[in-house]
C-alpha cells in the first residue's frame, strides 16, 4: 500500500472508478444481450406464426400438397444473414425451407473435406428434429441458431412450422459494447488517476506545507506561520488558522516561561546571596585573631538569614501552588457560608496589622468552593490592601453581592494609593509590582494577585481591579455560586 497521500488518493481513485466501469459494463452487457435477444425471441415466433398461417390458409388434401405449398413459400422468403431462416418439418415425409442446406446435404460443397461434410450433417440432421416452442441450437456455417416452432396436423400427420435467427448479432453487439467499455473504461481510469493526483497535490500541498513549518517549530523556531493560497478549500483554512493560534498561544506560553524563570531565579539569588553574605561575614569573624565573636553580631545574622530563609520558604511554597492549580485535585469544593468565612478572616487580619479593617454589604450567600483555597485569595487580596495602606486608619474594607446569573462577587477595596489604569491587566502577573520603588522585602515577590487570579481561574471564576470610591484600588472577586 502506498504511504504517500496523494498515492494512496489515486489509487483509491482508480479502484472506485474500476469498480463503477466494471458495475456499469456488467448491467449495460446483461441488458444489451437480454434486449436483443428478446426481440430476436418475437422475431421468431412471429416468422413461425406467419409461415404456419401461410401453409394452413387453403386445406391441403394430404401432407405433400402442404409440404409443396410450403416450399413455394419459403421460395418467395429467400433467406439472407439478416433474413429469418423459415422451415416446415412433416417427419417421415420431408421438410421445407428458403435455406436447406442447414438441414444436411450428402453433395460436399466447394472447398470443404468430406469429414467437415460429415459434420455439417450430423448437425443439419439435429437442426432437423421437432422443438415445439424455443431452442437454441447449433447449425452448420451459421453457429448458433434461435429458433422457435408451432405444431400442427395434417392429412393424419404432425407437421411443425418454424423459423429461426443466428445469435451472432447479439453476440457481436455484446462485444461491441464489450470494447467500448474497455476503451471507455482505460479511458476513464487515466484521466481519474491524473485528476486524482492534481486533486490530491492540491490537498496536500497545504499539509506539507503545515509539516514543514512543524518541523520549523519542532527545531526550536516558534515564529513561522502556515499561510495558504487563495481559493483553499474552507477546512483546510480552518486547520491552518486553528494550528497558528495555537502557535500564538505557545510562543506566548514560552516566553512567559522563561520570563518566569527568569524572574524567579532572580527573586531566588537576592535571598541566597544575603545568606551566603552573613555565613562569610560569621567565617570570617571566627577566623580573627582572638577568634571571639560578638554575641549581638550573631543574632543580628541570625534574624537576618532566618527572615530570608522565611522569605525562600514563603516564594517556594507560592511557585508550587501556582503550578498545582492546573490540576484535578487542586480545589477540594464544600459549600461556604461567605459571611461566616468573611468574618473569621477580617477578625483575624485585625490581629496582624494595625489598619481600620471594615466588612461592608455582607448578605448570607452560600458557593461552592473549596473554602481553604477561597481564604488563600481573599487573605491575600487583604494583604495587598494592608501593603499599600498605613498605620494605624489605612481602610481595609470587604463587601459581598449577588450579581445575578448565579454569579457572586466579593470586592476587597483600600484607599491606598490605587492602581494605574495602564497596569491593571499586569497587577495578576506573576512577579509583577506597580511601585518599582518599594524594596523586596516590603513589595514581596509578587505572587500574591497571581494566586488570586489562579484560585479564580480554578473555580472557573475571575478577578480585576478598579477604582474604589475610597480613591483606592478594589479587587472584584466573581465566583459562580455552582448551583
Amino acid at each position: 500500500m502506498p504511504r504517500s497521500l496523494r498515492a494512496r488518493l489515486s489509487a483509491l481513485v482508480a479502484v472506485v472508478v474500476l469498480l463503477a466501469v466494471a458495475l456499469t459494463f456488467a448491467v449495460v452487457y446483461h441488458y444489451t444481450g437480454s434486449q436483443l435477444k428478446a426481440q430476436i425471441d418475437r422475431s421468431v415466433r412471429s416468422g413461425a406464426a406467419q409461415i404456419a398461417h401461410a401453409v394452413t390458409e387453403r386445406p391441403s388434401p394430404s401432407a405433400r400438397r402442404l409440404l409443396t405449398t410450403a416450399r413455394r413459400y419459403a421460395a418467395t422468403q429467400p433467406y439472407t444473414g439478416s433474413a429469418l431462416l423459415l422451415f416446415v418439418l412433416i417427419p417421415g415425409v420431408g421438410r421445407a425451407s428458403n435455406h436447406p442446406e442447414l438441414f444436411g446435404t450428402d453433395r460436399p460443397e466447394d472447398g470443404e473435406s468430406a469429414a467437415e461434410q460429415v459434420r455439417e450433417n450430423r448437425q443439419g440432421q439435429r437442426l432437423a428434429r421437432p422443438r415445439v416452442g424455443y431452442s437454441s441450437q447449433l447449425a452448420p456455417d451459421t453457429g448458433m441458431l434461435r429458433m422457435f416452432q408451432v405444431r400442427f396436423s395434417v392429412d393424419g400427420y404432425a407437421a411443425y412450422a418454424g423459423a429461426a435467427e443466428p445469435l451472432e448479432s447479439a453476440d457481436h453487439a455484446q462485444e461491441v459494447v464489450a470494447h467500448s467499455f474497455e476503451l471507455a473504461g482505460a479511458l476513464a481510469l487515466v484521466l481519474a488517476m491524473l485528476a486524482a493526483y492534481a486533486v490530491g497535490s492540491r490537498i496536500t500541498g497545504p499539509i506539507r506545507r503545515s509539516a514543514a513549518v512543524a518541523a520549523r517549530i519542532d527545531g526550536g523556531d516558534l515564529t513561522p506561520r502556515i499561510s495558504l493560497p487563495p481559493g483553499t478549500s474552507g477546512e483546510l483554512q480552518t486547520l491552518a488558522e486553528a494550528l497558528n493560534h495555537m502557535l500564538d498561544r505557545l510562543e506566548s506560553a514560552f516566553a512567559a516561561q522563561r520570563e518566569f524563570v527568569a524572574d524567579a531565579s532572580h527573586e531566588l539569588r537576592t535571598p541566597l546571596t544575603i545568606l551566603r553574605g552573613q555565613l562569610d561575614l560569621l567565617v570570617g569573624a571566627e577566623g580573627e585573631a582572638d577568634g571571639s565573636l560578638d554575641r549581638v553580631e550573631v543574632e543580628r545574622v541570625e534574624r537576618l538569614m532566618q527572615s530570608e530563609i522565611a522569605r525562600l520558604t514563603r516564594l517556594v511554597d507560592d511557585l508550587l501552588l501556582l503550578a498545582q492549580s492546573d490540576r484535578d485535585d487542586f480545589l477540594h469544593v464544600s459549600v461556604v457560608a461567605l459571611d461566616e468565612l468573611v468574618t473569621e478572616l477580617w477578625d483575624g487580619l485585625s490581629l496582624i496589622a494595625e489598619r481600620d479593617f471594615e466588612i461592608g454589604a455582607l448578605p448570607a450567600l452560600t458557593v461552592r468552593a473549596d473554602p481553604d483555597r477561597l481564604a488563600q485569595a481573599l487573605r491575600n487580596l487583604a494583604r495587598n490592601a494592608i501593603a499599600h495602606t498605613h498605620a494605624p486608619n489605612g481602610l481595609v474594607r470587604v463587601d459581598v453581592s449577588a450579581r445575578g446569573n448565579g454569579i457572586v462577587r466579593i470586592t476587597v477595596s483600600d484607599d491606598g494609593p490605587g492602581v494605574p489604569r495602564d497596569a491593571r491587566q499586569r497587577v495578576f502577573e506573576r512577579f509583577y509590582r506597580t511601585d518599582a520603588a518599594r524594596t523586596r522585602s516590603e513589595g514581596g515577590a509578587g505572587l500574591g494577585l497571581a494566586i488570586v487570579r489562579a484560585i479564580a481561574d480554578a473555580h472557573h471564576g475571575s478577578v480585576r481591579v478598579t477604582e474604589a470610591p475610597s480613591g483606592g484600588a478594589a479587587f472584584e472577586l466573581d465566583l459562580p455560586t455552582g448551583r
